[in-house]
């Protein structure tokens, strides 16, 4: 990077609140991240409290003074939640209603019963892939669980063989495809294309889940032979309905905000011209605000009246879709006020100082951070958070697409290995029924490939595009 494209940097960012040496400011940050993972792992600290306190001795032992580190906090906290809050809070609402209608059970039927034998592992991925494009991976996992365990107890197959596809593309779509919570935040920090990152993401995502999902399902169901246990299979949300709404009308709710969002980057490609009237209308329909808007709207025809949901249910459906992200937004929140002091205290600067005297790619950086951070504290959100504050300066320079790959190289990160600090590693222990040393051998092994996998492409697709 030139001296004059760091001043320009220097220029776009709030006013470093201290002038301490490079030194002091690494011995700063990893006291902030020591904090924030002490806090979560030793004594279980809510991620938000713990990343609030980080940041303040983040703050502290880089010299600022407090009342400016608690601006910095809290301008990065309102800006984050002011970005992406709402987009969070709208691919709830949408998880909600795809959960509730039983539009979720209708996919997962209607391509198991076009699946069979070898074709399994295949369609579990397919399933997973498609019904986690808007919701949240906990929400997912519970979704599919119980599918998960009847087609391997019903079909005779090996709880791995169909499990392990199923996790794969849950975790890849959280890890990697907007609108979920971490590439959102990401984007949000780099400066990056939305539509270009959505339509990257998805490239990536396609390989990985592959490798990740039905391979890896075989030497995994090598590795751990375990029966599905009958005591974690419980009732599905469509058995108490008598009527669900249709497949097709389902996939078409699901996809209308990816169609609307990769519509929009493609004609900036193309037409390339913000005063035409095609490129305008594009820029307004394809946001990620109005592309989710419109699916939830469109979801209360195509999900909700078909499953005999009267307008009086529509409230408090939204209601209980809104309560559980609660913590989310807060996390995400306070992760932008970690990166907004980060930058302000001049962490930024020293990043790129350091990138540069190191010579090492900054997509390989973005990626090593991502991977600390998560080891370290176990949660993929808290990764991307904290990852995207240290490395976005590096974005400066970088072309659309080049800054698309800076988020999905620190998605890929942010997935690897989980482990017992987990919250994720524990759900699938439990729900099914494994030891940690089998969740390890499965889970673990199968989040590793995923990252490994995706942040080799991410370097791959950087020397093509």
């Amino acid at each position: 990077m030139t001296r004059l494209s760091v001043e320009k940097l220097a220029a776009d960012t709030a006013e470093p609140i201290t002038s301490a040496g490079h030194a002091q400011l690494g011995i700063a940050v990893l006291a902030g991240i020591a904090v924030i993972v002490l806090l979560i792992t030793k004594f279980k600290l809510h991620a938000f409290l713990s990343l609030t306190l980080g940041t303040l001795v983040l703050g502290a032992v880089a010299g600022a003074p407090l009342d400016k580190a608690i601006t910095s906090f809290t301008t990065g906290l309102g800006s984050t939640v002011a970005g992406v809050g709402v987009l969070i809070a709208l691919g709830a609402i949408l998880g909600k209603m795809l959960a509730d209608s039983g539009g979720a059970d209708q996919i997962v039927d209607t391509i198991l019963a076009k699946a069979g034998g070898r074709a399994m592992p295949w369609a579990m991925v397919l399933i997973a892939s498609v019904i986690g494009l808007p919701l949240f991976f906990e929400v997912g996992v519970v979704l599919l669980i119980p599918v998960v365990l009847m087609v391997a107890r019903r079909g005779n197959y090996s709880l791995m063989r169909i499990g392990i596809p199923a996790l794969a593309g849950l975790s890849v779509m959280h890890g990697l495809v907007p609108p979920h919570p971490g590439p959102l935040v990401a984007i949000d920090a780099v400066g990056a294309n939305l539509g270009v990152t959505l339509a990257l993401g998805v490239l990536i995502a396609i390989p990985t889940v592959i490798v990740a999902g039905p391979l890896f399902s075989k030497v995994a169901a090598r590795w751990v032979d375990v029966p599905a246990p009958d005591r974690m299979i419980p009732q599905r949300a469509s058995e108490e309905l008598k009527n669900r709404p249709g497949f097709g009308a389902t996939l078409a709710t699901i996809l209308l905000p990816v169609v609307l969002m990769l519509s929009k980057a493609l004609v900036d490609i193309v037409v390339d011209d913000p005063k035409t009237t095609t490129q305008r209308i594009f820029d307004v329909v394809g946001s990620p605000l109005i592309a989710l808007l419109a699916a939830v709207l469109v979801g209360i025809f195509t999900l909700l009246r078909p499953a005999g949901f009267g307008k009086e249910r529509v409230s408090p459906l939204v209601e209980k879709g809104l309560a559980p992200i609660a913590g989310i937004l807060l996390i995400v929140g306070a992760g932008g006020g970690f990166k907004q002091t980060l930058i302000d205290t001049g962490v930024g600067q020293m990043i790129l100082d350091i990138s540069e005297d190191w010579n090492i790619p900054a997509l390989l950086l973005a990626w090593l951070i991502a991977v600390a951070i998560r080891l370290a504290t176990g949660s993929a959100t808290v990764a991307t958070v904290s990852a995207a504050g240290l490395v976005a300066p590096l974005a400066a320079d970088m072309s659309t697409t080049h800054a698309a790959l800076l988020v999905l190289a620190i998605g890929a990160g942010s997935l690897f290995f989980s482990h017992v600090n987990d919250a994720g590693f524990w759900l699938v222990k439990e729900y099914f029924g494994l030891n940690v040393g089998q969740t390890i051998k499965t889970w673990s092994v199968m989040e590793t490939i995923i990252s490994v996998v995706a942040g080799g492409l991410v370097l791959l697709l950087s020397l093509i595009i």
